[in-house]
């Protein structure tokens, strides 16, 4: 299946502003990094690995996760 993914999202304005906190404070990360990182996360918890591909797509996910956490500022 192919599905197709796009994202423009509104969040509620108090995550807005704890987002806009946490990133004042810490200027090595960014809004997409910040993203990357919560909605990798979010996949790993809720995956299923009972197939190759939700295996491979774990993988995926967990290796975007951890890329995105250790990133650091060049």
């Amino acid at each position: 299946m192919n599905a197709t993914v796009s994202i423009l999202a509104e969040i509620p304005e108090d995550l807005h502003l704890s987002l806009k906190g946490y990133l004042g404070t810490h200027p090595d990360w960014d809004q997409d990094r910040v993203f990357c990182a919560a909605l990798s996360l979010f996949l790993l918890q809720h995956v299923t690995t009972e197939s190759p591909d939700s295996s491979h797509n774990y993988r995926r996910a967990a290796r975007v996760y951890l890329d995105t956490l250790f990133k650091h500022a060049v």
